[in-house]
């Protein structure tokens, strides 16, 4: 849910915003709980999104962004409401609380903890692709991953490179000639 939440922001060629009108929202939201949900073998109905929760969405994408940069949480601590709940068969579950934006941030900041504790965290990685920069999972073998889809942005930045190392081999081998 947390990689779904950051690619919710618009990339140029892939989509736009969904946290900047209600409607994407509110699609984007009931769709993602009720993945989420099902995950954990349960059916939670997706928080309410009111429009006043969008710009506080949006802040949230851009803590959780500078997150997976490696950057320190700007604005300090964050407290969510969030509740540990013992199943019949003795399983210990987080469970998100509040409402709105607030619920939906509980959720977001379990699954980080939980990533966290489990060391996947580290594998939630930004595409290097500028352009792109589109929040991946690193299944690679040992977390060497760089782009969110090497058939597109791995192919793209490797011929830039190629074709930029081509010029300044055919610069310096044309400054190399002798001049009469």
């Amino acid at each position: 849910m947390v990689q779904d939440f950051l690619n919710t922001r618009g990339i140029e060629g892939y989509g736009p915003d969904l946290l900047a009108d209600t409607a994407h929202a509110r699609d984007w939201v009931a769709t993602a709980v009720r993945t989420w949900s099902a995950t954990r073998g349960e059916d939670l109905p997706a928080p309410a999104i009111e429009a006043a929760d969008l710009a506080k969405l949006r802040a949230l994408r851009d803590k959780v962004d500078a997150l997976v940069a490696g950057d320190a949480a700007p604005g300090g601590r964050t407290w969510v409401p969030a509740s540990l709940v013992v199943s019949g068969d003795g399983e210990v579950r987080l469970e998100p609380g509040g409402s709105g934006w607030r619920w939906l941030a509980s959720a977001l900041w379990a699954e980080i903890l939980l990533s966290q504790h489990a060391d996947t965290w580290r594998r939630v990685k930004q595409c290097h692709n500028h352009r792109c920069g589109s929040t991946f999972y690193d299944r690679s073998k040992n977390n060497s991953g760089v782009w969110h889809d090497v058939k597109t942005c791995g192919n793209a930045a490797n011929l830039r490179a190629s074709r930029a190392r081509r010029r300044e081999r055919e610069r310096a081998a044309g400054s190399a000639v002798p001049r009469q």
